[in-house]
């Protein structure tokens, strides 16, 4: 399994824009995309717009094909107008262990 983690800042002016955009994106790519097992977003509670997404997919393979999904490309139009520029960072992971 590869976890990519996101971080980013939103805009305040930009919130809700914002946070319709990421439920939109996120159930999408749960349901519609085989090779994603999970889709969390998160906010930060000290910092009411800075958000982290865990998201859990198969293998590279799948992730490129999230990128590549017609839901991602309108999530990526929202984020250019919603997040901080230079904010959003993405780090890409080989999960070792899951417990539930």
């Amino acid at each position: 399994m590869i976890a990519l983690i996101v971080s980013l800042q939103v805009h305040e002016d930009k919130l809700d824009k914002f946070l319709a955009a990421i439920e939109e994106n996120a159930a999408r790519t749960f349901n519609d995309e085989a090779g994603c097992t999970y889709f969390d977003v998160t906010r930060d509670t000290k910092d009411p717009l800075h958000f982290i997404f865990y998201e859990l997919y198969e293998d590279e393979a799948a992730i490129d094909a999230h990128r590549a999904a017609p839901h991602f490309a309108k999530w990526r139009e929202a984020a250019d107008e919603c997040v901080v520029k230079g904010s959003q960072v993405n780090t890409i992971c080989k999960q070792l262990f899951h417990h539930v």
